[in-house]
């Protein structure tokens, strides 16, 4: 080996080399594998620190719906909803017969014109028309004017009015019901609350947005959410359940988020239940952000100065606010801008304040757990941020929701990163006593080398006082001289090897298909297998016994040899492989080794150039030989018989249907089976012969192809 060629290194530098090179080897994978394993250390703790977030969190917010949900349910078994609910849909149909006060349509219009519309406008594409939210009834327009548009209070503040000064029965109502309803979302963190009729009118809501008096099933929000939750809790007729409905946009909350369940409402009237309407709630957003972000202390939950859990819908938006809205929300936009998301989501998250269904959470861990998956992953986040991610869907009833909770990759391992700088400046140093250290041994190591050296060359110079020291010393030269003398003996006794094994491999090629040759230098022994679908050709060289009576035994195996050496180099070209020769009969099999869909037309087109091969040669040496070929198709059993003297051969009855077919054939014709017949008959000219083909008790209907 030369010492990796490197001649012109003394043995001092060649020890201090490896010296340098084992000492700097060990200390880096030392510390590589330090590293490694600090790094998965950290990540284990990172992700398990991430999971404990992630499960406390979901743990959370599925306590509180499931308490929001019992709290409703509660409510609409509540004797006093029920009557409240009873009662104001009586009041609101009366209201149907009032004459509206000479400014109500005036002041409802400027409302929604002035106050209305252009805070709408500012998140909705477009312009919205005024005609298309204004109210349709005698009723909402009269409680709409009295409690929204004459009401004094500003907007968001319109449900401190707890009576109209109408006369009114549903003034009257709402003054007593109005305190206890706007109490229960005050202390319990709801957005609103709703009492829906059976026919999906909204009799009573508690913060008097535009819905307030509309229908739900015609108008300005028979789509919306809040609509098609009503549709479905009153076409499910059941009872003691609530059912809830994912957030869309809200027009009567501006277009903001908005989410809600609903329970129905029932009574007893003659002893059976009577469907009387809906308990809604609107699912306040603010309270699924306090579980989520831990009323905005995200360092107070372990999760850094860059971690967040947050909510993600089965639409890939998110259900709850994005951190970095929260502490940047310039560098939030900003990021967003660049990511190429539209200015019109970027202008309702500045709006709104929220990027609840505004920020697209399209990674694989969301992908993941909106299927029904939970885990951890390295990916990257909404921002195009590396981070560790935990993930797993929320078990909220009638919601796909799934939670996640990821921190930076940068600050999960700023530690290890640290670590790594300690690592690299230690190994540094390390490296440098090495180097001293190994110089010091090598000196060492190479004085008696040095010293045979110097004998050496007394030898060398014809100093032969010198030989009994290094006889005992010369070591190294007497292992050179036993290495290089066993090298060379190697080499030629590898040589001889290859060369007999090519001399074997040429051999087994030519007496077995290469495939079967493969296998045998393998160590296969016992080589035998059923092949279907192949295609069997037999052929006998006619007039070829009377030319061996004129002609001496090397002139007929030469031309027996020169034709079947045509065949064997033919028979390449058309997939076939030949199995044995016999006088001058010749077999090949197509689709043996190889599988071949158009076998039996390969079989054909090289019987056919047989004969053409045949008739060429004997023009060319004026000879009367012509040839017979049979063609069969099916299935077969191949195989290698023998121990000491082996050959491949096939079995079958398609090889006997094939032989009977030659031995049947006319002179210079190609006699085929009826299975080839009716595959091919399309592609070749056929004529049936006259004569039925025997195989052993059998008849077999032959067709011979029409000669050109």
């Amino acid at each position: 080996m030369q010492w990796f060629k490197f001649n012109w290194l003394s043995i001092k530098s060649k020890l201090i080399v490896m010296l340098l090179t084992v000492s700097s080897s060990s200390i880096v994978v030392t510390a590589y594998l330090g590293y490694q394993s600090g790094k998965s250390n950290l990540t284990d703790r990172a992700f398990n620190q991430l999971t404990s977030v992630r499960a406390s969190k979901a743990y959370q917010i599925e306590s509180y719906f499931k308490i929001i949900r019992n709290h409703i349910q509660t409510l609409s078994n509540d004797p006093s909803v029920g009557l409240a609910l009873t009662e104001f849909t009586n009041a609101y149909r009366q209201l149907d017969v009032v004459n509206l006060p000479s400014d109500a349509s005036a002041k409802i219009n400027s409302y929604y014109q002035n106050e209305f519309l252009p805070k709408l406008a500012k998140t909705e594409q477009g312009s919205p028309v005024i005609n298309s939210f204004l109210p349709e009834s005698i009723a909402s327009n009269y409680l709409q004017y009295h409690y929204i548009a004459a009401n004094s209070n500003a907007i968001g503040k319109k449900h401190l009015l707890d009576k109209a000064n109408d006369g009114s029965e549903y003034s009257r109502l709402h003054d007593r019901y109005h305190p206890i309803f706007r109490n229960i979302i005050e202390k319990f963190g709801y957005y609103d609350l709703f009492l829906i009729d059976p026919e999906g009118r909204i009799v009573y809501t508690v913060y008097k947005e535009t819905d307030f008096a509309t229908s739900l099933t015609i108008g300005a929000y028979n789509d919306s959410n809040l609509a098609r939750l009503f549709a479905s809790v009153r076409r499910s007729k059941e009872r003691d359940y609530a059912r809830i409905i994912d957030f869309e946009s809200y027009a009567p909350s501006y277009g903001a988020p908005a989410a809600f369940i609903a329970a129905p409402i029932y009574t007893q009237v003659n002893g059976q239940s009577k469907f009387m309407g809906v308990l809604a709630i609107q699912v306040p957003a603010d309270e699924i952000n306090n579980v989520m972000t831990g009323n905005r202390k995200w360092e107070s939950d372990g999760l850094g100065k860059s971690g967040e859990t947050y909510l993600v819908g089965q639409d890939y938006l998110m259900r709850s606010i994005s951190r970095f809205l929260v502490e940047t929300p310039e560098e939030y936009l900003q990021t967003l801008a660049t990511l190429g998301v539209n200015k019109e989501a970027i202008n309702r998250i500045r709006q709104y304040k929220t990027s609840i269904l505004e920020q697209k959470v399209r990674t694989l861990a969301a992908e993941e757990a909106i299927t029904g998956k939970q885990g951890i992953k390295n990916v990257r986040d909404y921002r195009d941020i590396p981070v560790l991610s935990s993930y797993a869907p929320l078990q909220i009833e009638g919601l796909n929701w799934a939670i996640l909770s990821e921190i930076n990759l940068a600050e999960a391992y700023a530690p290890i990163y640290d670590f790594e700088r300690q690592l690299l400046i230690s190994a540094t140093l390390l490296m440098l006593f090495v180097i001293l250290l190994a110089m010091a041994m090598a000196s060492v190591f190479v004085k008696p080398i040095n010293q045979l050296i110097e004998s050496a060359r007394k030898v060398a110079s014809g100093q032969l006082d010198a030989i009994t020291a290094l006889e005992t010393q010369d070591e190294f030269g007497e292992l050179a001289q036993s290495f290089n003398a066993m090298v060379l003996s190697l080499q030629d006794q590898t040589n001889l090897v290859e060369e007999k094994n090519r001399e074997n491999e040429q051999l087994l090629l030519s007496i077995f298909p290469a495939a079967i040759a493969k296998r045998l230098k393998q160590g296969e022994k016992n080589i035998a297998e059923s092949v279907s679908n192949v295609t069997v050709l037999f052929s006998d060289l006619t007039g070829f016994s009377k030319l061996s009576d004129s002609l001496t035994a090397y002139e007929i195996v030469s031309i027996l040899n020169d034709i079947v050496t045509i065949f064997d180099e033919t028979s390449e070209r058309y997939g076939m492989e030949k199995i044995k020769t016999i006088g001058d009969s010749y077999m090949a099999v197509c689709g043996l080794s190889v599988p071949y869909l158009d076998h039996d037309k390969r079989a054909i087109d090289f019987g056919l150039e047989m004969q053409a091969i045949v008739r060429r040669f004997s023009q060319e040496r004026n000879f009367q030989l012509n040839i017979s070929l049979g063609i069969h198709s099916g299935d077969i059993v191949a195989g290698i018989v023998g121990r000491n003297k082996f050959i491949y051969d096939v079995w079958g009855d398609t090889i006997n249907v094939a032989s009977a077919l030659k031995s049947s054939c006319p002179e210079g014709a190609i006699l085929v089976s009826n299975e080839i017949y009716n595959r091919l008959s399309d592609l070749y000219e056929f004529i049936p012969i006259a004569a039925k083909v025997e195989n052993g008790k059998n008849i077999l209907k032959a067709w011979q192809i029409k000669p050109k």
